[in-house]
């Protein structure tokens, strides 16, 4: 894979840069409410500025349906970049139209310009080859060299990711450097105790690192809503908690493999639980009790990991060597709720391990508590793409890079 660092020793000056960036921002009322995806990228886009380099910012936004929607625009995150490289970052309207063209074409050395938001394109998306080759061929006309790095997207088979590489020269921005760099740190010499905690939603989304997982790390913790089917298959009343009743079966089989291949599996103690889910908006008090994860009442809904668990994830951590978390334990985004996420995020912190956040709402969350992002090794800026890339997969946006 070619470095920028290589792509600047030959040249960049007066070439029009494309940068598949990662500006996938989550916002409210049009206001960005966490930056970091932006921030991650910055360095490779100043440096190819400071080169002379005429620089193309692409990304996508949220799911627009293949058609232009201003709630998915990439504005605000244009408007955000100008403030963090502190130049004015030209904006067009749109992808591989007349303003996106015009807009290109009016670029000096050593400017920037972000186009719209991929995703109002059909093309980038498509599973057809023909129709997101005809938008790559497109995108290929407004630069001469290409750089990736929207590590949040190389899991994704798209015009942009995997396509236009193979369409112009081609090389890995810092941002994607630095994330395959550590995602090998989890994958081959591993220092041990290697420690996974695994959160979130669906167990059905992480089933398949977990698979892979069973046969590397030395601990996994599970919290979050996924963690009610693992109870659940031990036989315990989880009330109307998240439950996914059809993946019960793989469950019990993960749990008896933990047993004979000696990984230590762990599960929530006790839980915070409720009637009713949390108003996210308001954040109105919440009406909670804490049992013990094999008592929820039939009637309430389990929505954080209790402080046993909290203290007993927390001394899982203590000795490790390397830390891999992906998922919230809770639901942090309500303050009652939040004191499972925010114990493992502290524990990760009083550690001496190598520990890696991964992604998505983890990292989210990690800035939503307000902990110091140096105080971690690593906060990726892709949950799936990490996620995937644990797994085994080949990711389509790297093996693009690597041709």
């Amino acid at each position: 894979m070619k470095t920028i660092d290589e792509l600047l020793a030959e040249g960049v000056s007066g070439k029009r840069v494309f940068v598949r960036a990662d500006l996938n921002v989550p916002l409210a009322g049009g206001a960005i409410t966490d930056d970091g995806r932006i921030r991650a990228v910055q360095p490779t886009i100043a440096k190819l500025a400071e080169a002379g380099a005429r620089v193309v910012v692409a990304s996508h936004l949220g799911r627009p349906k293949g058609a232009p929607d201003p709630a998915f625009s990439l504005a605000p995150a244009a408007t955000r970049l100008g403030e963090l490289l502190g130049a004015d970052v030209a904006f067009a309207t749109d992808t591989v139209g007349a303003s996106a063209k015009e807009t290109v074409a009016a670029l000096a050395d050593g400017q920037v310009a972000v186009i719209e938001n991929l995703r109002f394109n059909a093309g980038e998306t498509s599973k057809d080859d023909a129709e997101r080759g005809a938008f790559a061929d497109q995108l290929a006309e407004l630069a001469d060299v290409y750089v990736g790095d929207g590590f949040g997207a190389v899991h994704r088979k798209h015009a942009s990711v995997f396509d236009l590489p193979a369409r112009l020269p081609h090389a890995a921005g810092y941002l994607i450097a630095t994330e395959v760099g550590v995602l090998k740190k989890l994958t081959a010499d591993v220092k041990r105790p290697y420690v996974v905690i695994l959160g979130g939603a669906k167990v059905s989304d992480k089933l398949a690192v977990i698979d892979e997982l069973l046969g590397k790390a030395d601990r996994i913790l599970i919290g979050g809503g996924m963690a009610y089917t693992f109870l659940y298959a031990k036989g315990y009343e989880v009330g109307i908690s998240l439950l996914q009743k059809d993946q019960v079966d793989v469950v019990k089989e993960y749990m008896e493999r933990a047993e004979e291949t000696g990984v230590e599996l762990v599960l929530p103690v006790d839980i915070l639980a409720s009637k009713d889910f949390p108003d996210l908006k308001g954040k109105t008090p919440a009406e909670f009790i804490t049992v013990d994860a094999d008592k929820i009442p039939a009637d309430k809904e389990g929505l954080d990991i209790g402080p046993r668990t909290r203290e007993l994830y927390a001394s899982k951590i203590t000795d490790a060597e390397t830390v891999f978390w992906n998922g919230p334990v809770g639901v942090f985004e309500h303050p009652d709720y939040a004191g499972g996420t925010s114990a493992i995020a502290q524990a990760l912190v009083d550690s001496n391990a190598f520990t890696v956040v991964g992604g998505g709402d983890s990292a989210a969350a990690v800035r939503t508590l307000g902990f110091d992002e140096n105080a971690f090794g690593h906060i990726s800026t892709g949950g799936g793409a990490s996620l995937e890339y644990l797994e085994g997969k080949t990711l389509p946006g790297l093996a693009a890079l690597e041709v």
